[in-house]
């Protein structure tokens, strides 16, 4: 009988979930940079370089790998002969290691957790409770796999209900380009199999821990029906041409994961869940002597890049910006932001909403009037910095919002991640403002650029506040000119055509 200690688990829970806030997997960071040899979009080839970039530097700094330090999803396998010295549940006990990893001072992780989805939607504070999958497995030993989800990602997973004649890889082409870019590609794809709605589900999720090996698998050959799949899927889904961050180009995906569970004879679940440029994920084992030990992986594995982009760079100082000059960008142009900007999100859209709504002013220092807002939920600063680790969140969800900042409020620009809704683009041409994409995945990057910040209005609700960054440098792409050109559009659909004539005849 091995008995299991709660502290070792605690601790071992912490250990790895701060490990994997700044050190991405090995296989992960050796896929990536072959992604970025062979890709030939120079947007997309910049896009690669900055998540390479972020990596690395985060790996050294010890700072999160993107500001979205994610949902913790546990998958537990308890060996029937193993006992826990302790009284609590297993889920509790894990819930104090997640804690404890996100309150790490010297590395504070955000805090993304909201209780009451459906309501009050309050901060737990702790980033716990974690999603936790317990399994009893014959043995004497835990293992235990470990990921922190961010949102972006998870926000893009389908689940369909197919019926059993039903094409699974032509279901994945179809649905994978109404994902939009939110999910942060290249990253990896993780399809659940049959089981019932919500085992494909899980099937899904627990696939991602598996490592980038499909370059392995493609010199040894597919064997099994899952793993025709995963070089079929991956095929199909790279010749779409949506590449990097929804640039275009020849990188969509880096792998392709698949598992598969008996189902009904009259049913076919299939579950659908992407895993973003910040893939977060790492294994361990306890055996009753102590906690899990990391080893952190070399960095001769990161490539030598030190340029974020290529091509023309435009200077820009948005403290003396006027829609003249915007009027000159075009869309797919490399941009260096100077001066103020104000930030926003989710929560403070609607608190400015409701505001309006009652015919209140807005506070104190906050105007929007010809400025420039960035949606992003920054990680707490620690040491020097102005700002934690800050990349950009999901533009799509404020597009609900856009009309009332920029007809009512006048503001001039924006600055997010991945893809715009058709309304919205229209409403950039109608306003003659602009749109201007971050990369997701380069959050400790990005933060480098960011000399001051304050917090400006709406305090209470912490990392969704309403900041005023001063930056310096930022590199930005412009996704959706005042004309209304959209390099989210375009991008793919050019690359596409040029992947088609790539293939052999």
């Amino acid at each position: 009988m091995t008995v299991i200690q709660k502290q070792d688990l605690v601790d071992s829970v912490a250990d790895a979930l701060q490990f994997i806030s700044y050190y991405h997997p090995a296989d992960f960071i050796k896929a990536m940079s072959e992604a970025y040899e062979k890709e030939l979009n120079p947007a997309a080839k910049d896009a690669i370089a900055q998540i390479l970039i972020n990596s690395r530097m985060s790996a050294q700094g010890h700072r999160p790998i993107c500001q979205d330090t994610g949902i913790v999803t546990v998958f537990v396998k308890v060996g029937m002969q193993v006992r826990f010295d302790f009284n609590e549940s297993l889920q509790s006990v894990i819930d104090e290691g997640v804690s404890k990893a996100y309150i790490n001072s010297d590395n504070p992780l955000r805090k993304s957790l909201v209780d009451d989805p459906a309501g009050s939607r309050k901060n737990t504070g702790t980033n716990a409770p974690a999603v936790v999958h317990t399994e009893l497995v014959a043995g004497d030993k835990v293992l235990v796999e470990i990921a922190a989800k961010g949102g972006g990602s998870e926000n893009k997973a389908k689940l369909a209900m197919l019926n059993p004649s039903d094409d699974i890889v032509k279901w994945v082409e179809k649905v994978l380009p109404t994902m939009g870019a939110g999910w942060c590609p290249p990253g990896m794809l993780g399809i659940g199999i049959g089981g019932t709605a919500e085992k494909a589900a899980v099937l899904a999720k627990e696939s991602l821990m598996a490592p980038c090996d499909i370059h392995e698998l493609k010199a040894r050959g597919a064997q099994t029906t899952e793993e025709k799949l995963r070089l079929a899927i991956y095929d199909r889904v790279n010749k779409l041409g949506i590449g990097a961050q929804g640039l275009g180009g020849l990188t969509t995906v880096l792998d392709v994961k698949v598992k598969s569970f008996p189902t009904h004879a009259a049913s076919k679940p299939v579950a659908l869940i992407p895993n973003c440029a910040a893939t977060r994920h790492i294994h361990f084992e306890l055996d009753g002597h102590g906690a899990a030990e990391f080893t952190p992986p070399d960095l001769s594995l990161w490539p030598e890049i030190t340029q974020t982009a290529s091509g023309e760079v435009k200077l820009v100082n948005l403290d003396d910006i006027d829609s003249e000059e915007i009027a000159t960008w075009k869309a797919g142009d490399t941009l260096l932001l100077n001066g103020k900007i104000l930030t926003g999100r989710d929560a403070a859209h609607k608190r400015i909403q409701d505001l309006l709504a009652d015919g209140k002013p807005l506070p104190d220092g906050v105007d929007f009037n010809g400025r420039f807002i960035y949606y992003v939920g920054p990680v707490d600063a620690v040491r020097d910095e102005a700002v934690g680790p800050a990349g950009p969140t999901t533009s799509t969800r404020m597009d609900k919002f856009t009309q009332m900042m920029l007809a009512k409020l006048g503001l001039l620009g924006m600055i997010g991640k991945a893809e715009r809704g058709e309304q919205t683009v229209q409403l950039i041409r109608e306003y003659q403002a602009v749109y201007l994409m971050a990369v997701g995945g380069a959050a400790y990057l990005v933060s480098k650029a960011i000399k001051k910040a304050r917090v400006v209005a709406f305090e209470d609700l912490g990392m969704e506040a309403i900041y005023e960054f001063e930056v310096k440098d930022m590199p930005v792409t412009v996704a959706v000119d005042s004309r209304g050109n959209n390099v989210h559009e375009q991008g793919p659909v050019i690359w596409r055509g040029k992947i088609a004539q790539m293939q052999p005849s």
